[in-house]
């Protein structure tokens, strides 16, 4: 399943932690410099439709627990919605909204045809059988299937998801609509549609930009330490990319603790052991340490790629990285945005860091949907392409508009969504 870590920094107030508020503060950052005029404001800043569920499962044991679903779509203008879909106890419509647009803007930031979605169960997956999680996902997708489809909105693994989800989903809706449609769903398995390089493809575009942002700042990899938060299809494949470039990963986590050792990690063994064991704890090769005070570890480069809010005004003083790459959505709120650049550390946001789980994920929506798959090499090599040339467009206007690259990175998205906006015009 997707990585997600349930460690949280000291607390910080409430607004702040809200990842909502936090999707508006940025937005109205960038609306600002771009002069948008308040109606175009209100027309990107709120959700085009909103779905809420509720889905009677039946259990193991023969008893009936019902369970709240949603599906937020932010915005059709550049096309089918695209976001994927999260599992966890504490899912919230705020959250889901948040993410929702963020997918808007990540998409729009590497200029591929998608609008943003996202979609939330609130259950623990732990607690839930692989017979119950595949009878709640089933009556999940039934409970949303008037607004699923190839041409409207495409989910994908996210938070406690992954392939198996997405192949129960894919099958739930064909079963309905009566013909197989692979294109319905992206992350899938490969015998069913999926793509090539998609199980990897988060943690290489991490790797990519972490690769453009170190020639940035001049930095070399041998010289540099990397502290990962998550060591799942981001953060984990991320480390290993890393370490296969030179990096030192001295320190990765999974929801029960920290590996950290200052000499360096042997990522391929830390992997192999992870995959033998479910946890990094035990491994011989560190030592283990709390979740608490990783992202405060002595490093050159931090990668928080769990969840969001792990970054705050709470810790932000002590981060000891000068390079910030986002692999999670929203880990960094806007007063630790603000402390980060009082202190000169360079933030590669989210939405341009993690985008390539989205980028591949329309690649495998274009295979899927011309029959025709591509080789590992050529998904590889496409994405690097994509990748480089948003990170200098991100660069570009940040550059231009004398900005972090956070809000560089969100004139770029508003702006496109924006001009498509004008361009198809109101609808009445």
């Amino acid at each position: 399943m997707s990585e997600g870590t349930t460690n949280q920094p000291a607390k910080a107030n409430r607004d702040e932690l809200n990842p909502f508020h936090s999707m508006a503060h940025q937005f109205g950052l960038a609306a600002d410099l771009l002069e948008l005029d308040e109606g175009t404001r209100d027309v990107l800043r709120q959700p085009d439709r909103e779905l809420t569920v509720s889905m009677p499962v039946l259990k193991d044991d023969g008893s009936i627990e019902v369970f709240t679903g949603y599906r937020v779509q932010h915005n059709f203008s550049r096309g089918p919605c695209k976001g994927g879909i999260r599992f966890a106890p504490d899912v919230n419509l705020d959250e889901v909204r948040a993410l929702a647009a963020w997918m808007t803007w990540k998409c729009s930031v590497v200029d591929i045809p998608f609008g943003g979605g996202k979609g939330g169960v609130i259950c623990d997956p732990r607690n839930l059988s692989k017979g119950e999680l595949e009878r709640l996902t089933r009556r999940y997708t039934a409970s949303i299937m008037d607004i699923l489809g190839p041409d409207r909105d495409v989910p994908a693994p996210d938070m406690n998801t992954n392939e198996q989800t997405m192949a129960w989903i894919m099958d739930t809706y064909s079963m309905h609509v009566r013909r197989t449609t692979t294109a319905v769903v992206t992350g899938k398995p490969i015998a069913i549609g999926g793509s090539k390089g998609r199980r990897e493809a988060t943690g290489r575009g991490v790797m990519l930009v972490c690769r453009e942002a170190m020639k940035k700042l001049g930095r070399n990899p041998e010289d540099t330490r990397v502290v990962v938060q998550g060591c799942g299809n981001v953060g984990g494949v991320g480390a290993l990319l890393l370490h296969r470039e030179g990096y030192k990963i001295v320190s990765v986590s999974d929801m029960y603790g920290a590996l950290y050792n200052p000499e360096g990690l042997d990522m391929p063994a830390v992997m192999d052991y992870l995959r033998d064991n479910g946890k990094l704890e035990g491994f011989s090769g560190a030592d283990y340490i709390e979740n608490e005070g990783q992202l405060e570890l002595p490093c050159e480069l931090l990668i928080p790629a769990a969840t969001e809010n792990q970054i705050t005004s709470k810790n932000a003083d002590r981060i000891q990285a000068e390079l910030v790459v986002e692999g999670a959505n929203g880990p960094t709120t806007p007063r630790g945005q603000e402390i980060l650049d009082s202190r000169g550390v360079m933030v590669v946001p989210d939405i341009l860091a993690n985008a390539g789980g989205v980028t591949v994920s329309y690649f495998e929506w274009v295979q899927d949907r011309m029959g025709y798959f591509w080789t590992e090499e050529i998904v590889n090599s496409r994405l690097e392409q994509v990748m480089v040339k948003s990170f200098q467009s991100v660069v570009k206007m940040a550059e231009r508009h004398n900005v972090n690259l956070r809000t560089g990175a969100y004139l770029v998205a508003i702006d496109r969504v924006a001009r498509v906006y004008r361009m198809r015009g109101v609808f009445a």
